[in-house]
């Protein structure tokens, strides 16, 4: 009974342990974002602090122990990266993502295994042997140089919201490579087979990985891809969805374990199904070929957080300090050469694809960060070559803990580079649109009090004297003297979009057109005073509200759609509506219908040329439609980015 008791006990302690850790992992890691590092780097280092070799807070066995952990996140990670093809966005990215592909795959191959040769003296497990062995042993390390880690970049990409035709490629060239680079390997692993014990190259070998490719392909298409549409099919609540989800997932890592061991018991051979590539394949069809991409990306990202603090809290628990040390020197030598033969095979790629210079120049830092299909390679290298090959996996892991470090920084130091990033609104003082409003009043000083709590910067000008009324605390104000241009070239109007003027008619023309000749600013709202001045203001392009019949027609709409008039004005705080214009080039001619919207969003309106269109699902959008919005305000910031990068 004694022992019985201790057996539960032992089953429950180090998951319910392993969870008070990854909680605490995630508040930490936190602190990393302060300094500019991405959430995924303080993970890992916290796991690292935490695991065996330092506090001990999670034993040596966790990772053999928690290893279902590991798959239910993997096969998450494959779905994430999956639902991040979807074709219809991805059309003008396709040559640069082929072409990117073939420079890692074979321009970072041919020089990797070329200056490994050359540095084999300095590599134990190269050094002392013939050439032929030499470039045999040298293949397998230069097509680990090319696998890239999936769940980092995902990591990175959905923590700064990233989006745009860099991040569609690097996505991209990450997912389609990792699982051609299974296929490299085997080929590569028959090569030095065959050389180490000087026989003719095994080609049924390659066949039969080439088999298990085709089966993995029609399993994850097919298969799990139909178990997936089902899942999201049900109806059934969210929570219970997302968990088949990721049973799927788990499902696809755990039949791969026990295919392999079955096979290797009845027939002497392990036969290797891919999970990575069954999981992508299954999210590619529900993403592209169902109705329920929109629902499986809700889940996606209610579920991402989760999953990556544990998933990066156990990596870095399960990294072996004491190894690395022993390594380090050859592992820095390592890194070196398989940072050169990526920023050849980067700029390679990208010069052929023809991709804009700054793409080319800083791409390859998108690829460094190395994870779980380099540790697995590593592994078949050492079980198959027990004589050198636990050296050759030791390094691979010191290289790993490496680039895990200095890869997710690169990367998110590239994606801002290239513009393409947006950090979530946590912070009160998020930046999203700058207002200047023209007139100290009680309307005046409430709009901005309300702008203000939705993000916006407000900033309030005034001709009144400082001392004539009491300066609200919170609000910006600006005082001028006149509105003469001297006076206006003070203020700061290159970062203004919205320009609201409640002076009389006089005073606001002379505002609006200074603001609409000198720089263009976007949008002008004007409070008319006298009916006949309306023409000017419309010459402007600006907004006009007159308020003798602004009241009356508020009323008539109440009385006639309370529940839309309500939404309109803002009187229910989780939902706002919104106008967006489409700055976004991949979204130039795609179908209404087939937009991936969140499930809260609806589209009321499509404005083209000034003309309201009537839209339906086979409206095609074009760049700079303005497209009016309405859903829950967390989903439309996530739509307005997608929009307009």
């Amino acid at each position: 009974m004694l022992e019985l008791f201790t057996k539960y006990q032992e089953l429950f302690t180090l998951p319910i342990g392993f969870v008070i850790v990854a909680i605490s992992a995630n508040q930490l890691a936190r602190l990393f974002q302060q300094i500019h590092l991405p959430l995924i780097t303080g993970l890992i280092v916290v796991g690292i602090l935490t695991g065996p070799y330092l506090l001990n807070l999670i034993p040596i066995t966790a990772p053999f122990q928690l290893k279902y952990i590991n798959d239910i996140s993997l096969g998450f990670i494959a779905f994430a990266a999956g639902a991040e093809l979807y074709l219809k966005e991805l059309k003008k990215q396709i040559n640069s993502i082929k072409w990117n592909s073939f420079g890692q795959l074979f321009i970072t191959f041919i020089f990797g295994v070329g200056a490994l040769w050359l540095a084999a003296d300095y590599i134990p497990f190269l050094a002392n042997k013939e050439t032929k062995v030499v470039l045999a042993i040298s293949s397998l390390m230069a097509t680990i140089f090319i696998a890239s880690s999936p769940a980092s970049a995902i990591a990175i990409i959905n923590e700064l919201r990233s989006k745009g035709p860099f991040t569609q490629t690097v996505m991209g060239v990450t997912v389609v490579k990792d699982f051609l680079v299974v296929i490299m390997f085997s080929i590569c692993l028959s090569f030095t087979q065959s050389a180490l014990k000087e026989s003719a190259f095994d080609f049924v070998q390659i066949i039969i990985v080439l088999a298990e490719f085709v089966t993995s392909f029609i399993l994850g298409f097919f298969v799990v891809g139909y178990a997936l549409k089902t899942a999201l099919s049900l109806g059934i609540h969210k929570r219970t969805k997302s968990f088949l989800i990721l049973l799927i997932g788990y499902s696809t890592y755990w039949t791969s374990d026990w295919l392999a061991v079955f096979s290797l018991e009845k027939w002497g051979h392990a036969l290797f199904l891919e999970p990575l590539l069954i999981c992508i394949l299954a999210s590619f069809y529900v993403t592209n070929f169902s109705k329920f991409r929109a629902e499986f990306l809700n889940q996606i990202r209610s579920l991402e957080l989760y999953i990556f603090v544990a998933f990066f809290t156990l990596t870095g628990a399960s990294l072996n300090i004491s190894v690395f040390v022993e390594v380090l020197s050859v592992t820095l030598l390592l890194f070196s050469l398989r940072l050169v033969a990526l920023i050849f095979g980067s700029v390679g790629g990208g010069l052929i694809a023809g991709d804009p210079i700054k793409h080319i120049s800083i791409g390859w830092m998108s690829y460094i960060t190395q994870a779980g299909v380099t540790l697995g390679l590593a592994t078949v290298v050492s079980n198959q070559f027990p004589e050198w090959g636990t050296i050759f996996s030791t390094a691979v892991l010191a290289l790993i803990l490496i680039n895990q470090f200095i890869g997710p920084p690169l990367f998110k130091w590239a994606i801002y580079q290239i513009n393409e990033a947006r950090t979530r609104g946590h912070q009160n003082n998020e930046i999203t649109k700058e207002v200047l409003i023209f007139g100290f009043e009680p309307q005046s000083v409430s709009l901005a009090q309300q702008l203000m709590k939705k993000n916006y910067r407000v900033q309030l000008a005034t001709l009144k004297d400082k001392d004539s009324f009491d300066d609200p605390t919170d609000i910006s104000i600006l005082y001028l003297k006149s509105l003469g241009k001297d006076d206006l070239s003070k203020i700061d109007f290159s970062n203004v979009e919205i320009v609201v003027t409640l002076l009389s008619d006089d005073a606001n023309l002379l505002i609006c057109e200074y603001a609409y000749h000198e720089f263009g600013t976007r949008e002008l709202v004007v409070r008319l005073n006298h009916r006949y001045n309306s023409k000017k203001f419309l010459d402007l392009e600006a907004k006009v509200i007159d308020p003798s019949t602004a009241m009356v027609s508020l009323l008539d709409h109440f009385v006639r759609s309370p529940q839309a008039t309500s939404l309109l004005l803002g009187m229910d705080q989780n939902q706002d509506t919104r106008d967006i214009e489409i700055l976004n080039p991949n979204l130039h001619g795609i179908h209404l219908r087939d937009l991936r919207l969140p499930s809260d969003v609806i589209i009321l309106s499509v404005i083209r040329g000034g003309q309201t269109i009537i839209s339906h699902g086979y409206t095609r959008l074009r760049i700079h439609d303005t497209v009016t919005v309405v859903g829950l305000n967390q989903s439309l910031d996530d739509l307005e980015f997608k929009f307009i990068k």
